[in-house]
């Protein structure tokens, strides 16, 4: 059971793939002058409708890109497509970022920018529409993506729920 467990990782590692949504300078002051750390802002997703995010911080960019990475593969959350696109019109929120996104016909494509239109490519949806109402800053765009398509509920689902809400009434 363990090695079967192993080779499903190693199978899935090798499937992801990660994109740099942003890198910051910060900046520490100190007693003797200002400590310079790098913020890195990291997508992950195997375009098959699984996706995470993930920000790490270090004295280098690589390193923090790489630190990055490993938090994005280890909060990675399913996304419920129905063909090329999600299954309803779904509003997500974060800090003062708010995204709206919904469903788009086959052949649209992705119409999002930036940080939205990463998050969708390594999800795996090929059409959507978005729109940004809140905060422009990258992490709280991320943020508010992820947190709307953790709402999304695909038809089986609902029903699913109804059906249990139902029984639990009688």
């Amino acid at each position: 059971m363990a090695n079967r467990n192993d080779s499903r990782r190693d199978r899935n590692k090798d499937e992801i793939e990660d994109q740099l949504v942003a890198v910051n300078r910060i900046s520490k002051v100190v007693k003797g002058g200002r400590r310079m750390r790098f913020a890195a802002l990291v997508v992950v997703g195997d375009r098959k409708g699984h996706v995470g995010f993930g920000t790490g911080k270090a004295q280098e960019v690589p390193e923090a890109i790489r630190k990055a990475v490993e938090a994005g593969k280890k909060s990675m959350i399913k996304v419920p497509i129905i063909g090329t696109t999600i299954p309803h019109e779904v509003r997500g929120h974060f800090g003062s970022g708010d995204i709206m996104l919904k469903p788009a016909d086959a052949g649209s494509g992705v119409a999002a920018g930036g940080a939205v239109r990463i998050v969708m490519d390594l999800a795996g949806v090929a059409d959507v529409t978005s729109k940004s109402l809140g905060s422009h800053t990258p992490i709280n765009v991320v943020r508010a993506t992820i947190d709307g398509l953790k709402k999304l509920r695909t038809r089986e689902e609902v029903l699913k729920l109804r059906q249990t809400a139902k029984s639990l009434q009688d």
